[in-house]
């Protein structure tokens, strides 16, 4: 058997990180391919059961990211995304799950290389903290 390399579930703006992805991707940047990308069209739509759904199905790591604050293109809706992922922060431990599994991040369009390097950086992050529990459950 390999090395273990984490699945990541990311839910990303349509209007911001999606496109700094498709950007990462024309420009040829090295991307970890750990990452399966559910695009939102505002990161204030991600429902804190599509988290907690993803893990308990096996997801290692799960990514938030949308646009900065004060660009969002549904006026406040990173705002209310970054509310809910606190407070998942703060539960997850408390049902099982180490809160770094979690993470937010804001990402504009135009920062394809900072995508890149998010993604490559919460990969090896996921991967130190090791396999989900109910890993063996996932079905990708």
């Amino acid at each position: 058997m390999g090395e273990y390399e984490p699945t990541i579930i990311a839910f990303v703006c349509n209007w911001c990180t999606y496109t700094a992805a498709d950007l990462a991707g024309t420009s040829r940047l090295i991307q970890a391919p750990n990452m399966r990308m559910i695009r939102m069209m505002c990161t204030g739509m991600v429902d804190p059961k599509y988290v907690i759904k993803a893990l308990l199905e096996g997801a290692d790591g799960v990514l938030v990211s949308g646009c900065h604050p004060g660009d969002c293109h549904y006026i406040n809706g990173n705002l209310k995304a970054r509310r809910r992922i606190k407070l998942l922060q703060q539960i997850l431990p408390k049902v099982g799950f180490d809160e770094r599994r979690l993470k937010m991040t804001w990402i504009g369009a135009s920062e394809g290389i900072d995508f890149a390097a998010t993604v490559g950086a919460f990969v090896s992050q996921v991967k130190s903290i090791g396999p989900n529990a109910l890993r063996s459950q996932m079905v990708l």
